[in-house]
């Protein structure tokens, strides 16, 4: 299992701004992070499986 920390996840969502990740963390768009001390780190895959999610949703509405 992988983790990726904050910085790995907003290159990974196409550098979307902080604020943009906050709130789509919010709506439940993406999955909530895992709390290491002070750290938030997210299981690749669950990011993985959400943004494949998202893009099927897209597709069904072409």
């Amino acid at each position: 299992m992988n983790y990726i920390n904050f910085q790995q996840l907003q290159a990974k969502l196409g550098n979307r701004s902080r604020s943009a990740i906050y709130v789509d963390l919010e709506t439940g768009r993406l999955p909530h992070p895992i709390k290491m001390g002070r750290r938030s780190y997210w299981i690749e895959h669950q990011v993985d499986q959400h943004i494949q999610d998202l893009q099927g949703g897209l597709d069904d509405n072409s």
